[in-house]
């Protein structure tokens, strides 16, 4: 099997176990001689961190969902230009805690804006990058936010802007990502995310073992 770098991005509702799971995704890989870093969104660099603290805290009228998309996008653009494709010109495999599936299914599905729309700024600003593969964690989004709102509490951060909305809205985001996944069997992997941590874990390392050697082939 080679040792190409890769592309993973992790994606699901709110509280459906993301942050854990991409720290495991990148101790097996490193652990395996693939070396991986992880890395999220929005963030991942200075300027993507400063506009996540704008975009995840607050109240839901914050910002005008246009600006919401622009924003979001313009914290891609540094994130892929400063950090994902360097790392992968190095041999390091990026692994990330959502990315543009995010957008297509929060501002797309979610908000009601045009994922043609979103696509095409996709395709200008950030250069048209995508994940080698895409781990969708599927969840009942009533538990993903019980969870999400427990930790947020817990651990006094501000993020929880999209929580505050009805869960409507996160219905609409799960069917999004289930769709981009049955519209892209070849990228994606949907993983049910309820169980153990330790099996939900086992669920998604195997389906990276499995996309590795057939990538291998």
């Amino acid at each position: 099997m080679g040792k190409a770098a890769s592309f993973y991005a992790v994606e699901g509702v709110d509280g459906c176990g993301k942050s854990g799971m991409v720290g495991h995704i990148v101790a097996h890989l490193n652990d395996g001689g693939y070396p991986a870093i992880a890395t999220r969104e929005p963030g991942g660099t200075p300027q993507g961190e400063k506009l996540r603290s704008l975009l995840l805290s607050g109240t839901d009228d914050a910002w005008d969902q246009q600006s919401e998309l622009l924003l979001m996008t313009a914290a891609r653009v540094e994130h892929v230009r400063r950090v994902v494709l360097p790392t992968l010109e190095r041999g390091i495999s990026i692994v990330s805690d959502r990315y543009v599936g995010s957008t297509i299914a929060y501002q797309g599905a979610g908000r009601g804006m045009s994922e043609d729309y979103i696509r095409f700024l996709h395709k200008e600003a950030v250069g048209d990058v995508w994940p080698d593969l895409v781990i969708v964690l599927d969840l009942d989004p009533a538990i993903g936010l019980a969870r999400s709102k427990k930790r947020l509490s817990a651990d006094a951060i501000d993020e929880g802007r999209f929580e505050t909305l009805d869960l409507d809205f996160h219905h609409r985001i799960r069917r999004s990502y289930l769709d981009q996944a049955t519209r892209d069997p070849d990228r994606h992997v949907v993983i049910d995310a309820l169980g153990t941590p330790e099996e939900v874990r086992a669920r998604v390392i195997e389906a990276i073992t499995l996309w590795r050697t057939r990538q291998a082939r």
